[in-house]
């Protein structure tokens, strides 16, 4: 039988150790609480995330190893450049979170689940309107074919989920928040946990204990709160580095 803590209601921004996390599942460390603002940004500056499905009470994990980008590291590689030959798409910042996040909770698979409940839209959506949840998007026209969100606490940018409706709109949301995160000296881009998909894009893993020690570094210094939609001229289409 599986025993968890349950969160304070009264104390948002406290949470168990993520040591004290379970080996199997791996790294589901306490139940409860809610999704407000200052528990998600609490949350994300102890390496700490919610993950959970419809009628199910809010599961807050933290995983050992954590799945991890280095932004100096992601880059687009060859096989993108070829996939964006001859394309006339547009990246933009902040331009339309609300939409992006709506993409990434569209069922996938044949199981046409997600874990991108309305409860956690409305959450997202909410830090996003705070300055603290970002999104980056990749346009055919005014047809959006590619994003990524997340959330940024200090100068750590946790990603969250991306989407992709043409080969290669996700890569390109991917690279293009990369490199303007690697502009401002934002060494990493936490994934939570590794997937085929997201090690073939150039992920690694590390300890939870390195993790940790990492992040808690970078939350702690002054981050860019509000919108980062100006930020959007500072990476232009084919322009997300060399490989």
């Amino acid at each position: 039988m599986i025993r968890l803590p349950r969160l304070d209601s009264d104390s948002p921004a406290r949470f168990p150790a993520p040591d004290t996390a379970l080996i199997e599942p791996n790294g589901l460390l306490a139940f409860g609480g809610d999704l407000s603002p200052a528990r998600l940004l609490a949350a994300y500056s102890q390496g700490i995330f919610p993950w959970y499905g419809e009628g199910e009470p809010i599961l807050w994990w933290s995983p050992d190893p954590r799945c991890v980008f280095r932004t100096e590291a992601l880059r687009t590689n060859r096989s993108l450049r070829r996939q964006l030959r001859g394309k006339s798409w547009r990246i933009s910042v902040d331009e339309a979170f609300d939409t992006v996040i709506r993409a990434c909770a569209a069922p996938r698979g044949e199981h046409g689940g997600t874990w991108i409940i309305p409860e956690m839209m409305a959450a997202y959506s909410a830090l996003h309107r705070l300055g603290h949840a970002h999104s980056v998007e990749v346009w055919d026209g005014t047809r959006l074919v590619g994003g990524v969100y997340g959330v940024a606490v200090g100068r750590l940018f946790c990603g969250e989920s991306m989407f992709s409706v043409e080969s290669g709109g996700s890569k390109l949301a991917l690279v293009s928040l990369a490199a303007l995160l690697r502009q401002w000296g934002w060494p990493l881009i936490d994934a939570q946990v590794a997937n085929a998909h997201t090690l073939g894009l150039g992920a690694e893993e590390m300890p939870r204990e390195n993790y940790l020690r990492e992040a808690a570094q970078l939350t702690a210094l002054p981050g860019r709160v509000g919108s980062w939609a100006p930020c959007a001229s500072q990476v232009q289409f084919g322009d997300c580095g060399g490989a």
